[in-house]
């Protein structure tokens, strides 16, 4: 069943409680690959094993590289990953990438990075609920220290960040062994 039907379907509510449904359940508890740029994500792996097979996320693992943060999202986590695409970089005025993975601007690297995950396995049923809970906004607080705010818009998962800019989840529900992956359409910023 692809991600974007999925998530759709239990942001409408139109599915019974994934316990109730044997392969929904399994797929639910990371219980089998996933399809991301071209590779299957094992849930036996960490976030970074899977990342660095997928062709869509090239510039993201060559930015956890350079900001010196591949240990601690290989370490045991769990963590709730917001990854933005190759297009999503590409989205960002010219030349911002290039700059940012000079080594003196590791730090503003890692800030960025960082802004992109949570603390905890945050799968879509329980940012849903999250959301539902708060009103139509969850406020998510980053390992960066920041805060994402999570609505609901056009039947997806809408991430609007601290500049007022905006990411929409494409592809959730990617488990691995130490968090979980969803995948975004642009790159979120921190004030």
């Amino acid at each position: 069943m692809p991600k974007t039907f999925l998530f759709r379907a239990l942001l409408a509510g139109c599915l019974l409680p994934l316990a109730a449904t044997p392969a929904l359940a399994d797929h639910h508890m990371g219980g089998h690959a996933v399809m991301v740029g071209g590779a299957a994500m094992l849930p036996s792996r960490t976030i970074v094993e899977n990342a660095v097979n997928s062709a869509d996320h090239t510039t993201l693992v060559a930015a956890v590289k350079a900001a010196g943060l591949v240990d601690t999202l290989n370490s045991a986590g769990p963590f709730t990953v917001f990854a933005p695409t190759n297009a999503a970089f590409a989205k960002l005025p010219a030349g911002t990438v290039d700059t940012l993975l000079k080594p003196e601007n590791k730090a503003t690297l890692a800030k960025i990075l960082t802004y992109h995950v949570v603390a905890g396995k945050v799968s879509a049923a329980d940012l849903i609920a999250q959301i539902k809970a708060g009103g139509g906004t969850a406020k998510l607080t980053t390992v960066a220290g920041g805060v994402l705010t999570a609505s609901i818009m056009d039947g997806g998962v809408r991430l609007t960040d601290e500049k007022g800019g905006m990411a929409h989840v494409t592809q959730a529900d990617v488990f691995q062994k130490n968090g979980v992956i969803h995948v975004t359409d642009a790159v979120s910023l921190p004030n």
